[in-house]
């Protein structure tokens, strides 16, 4: 009987200590279209071709836009400490995917929700030649 209250004290034990470990996700998060709210101007997030995703290194929490425009402002007004560390996600114009957005190319003449007017490329040149390159 002293052994079972034993190993089940040491079960406990573990339990409540691996149970309080928070893992941080890192890198691209599930988006919930038509549900999730820019958090900036809280339009739902619906359009697939101009969302932008930031991801907070220190803790994992994402925060989605539903224009490139909005990510910019918001980091401006919240004074965001880890906005040089923070993983950004953009959808490229053209096929929808979410791409790095440090790495991406960008147009100034897109149609975007908020009328921001910036569209991400992963491919410069499939970007039109009548738009301006930035």
């Amino acid at each position: 009987m002293k052994q079972f209250k034993y190993i089940l004290f040491i079960a406990v034990f573990v339990s409540i200590f691996t149970g309080c470990e928070k893992k941080i996700e890192k890198g691209l998060q599930e988006v919930h279209w038509d549900r999730d709210m820019c958090d900036l101007c809280k339009m739902v997030v619906s359009e697939r071709h101009y969302s932008v995703q930031v991801v907070n290194p220190t803790n994992g929490k994402s925060h989605m836009f539903d224009d490139l425009g909005c990510m910019i402002i918001w980091f401006k007004e919240e004074k965001i400490l880890w906005e040089d560390k923070a993983d950004i996600y953009i959808n490229d114009v053209i096929s929808g995917k979410f791409i790095d957005a440090r790495k991406a190319f960008y147009d100034t003449n897109s149609r975007t929700p908020m009328d921001y007017g910036f569209g991400a490329y992963e491919d410069k040149n499939s970007i039109d030649a009548s738009k301006t390159i930035i």
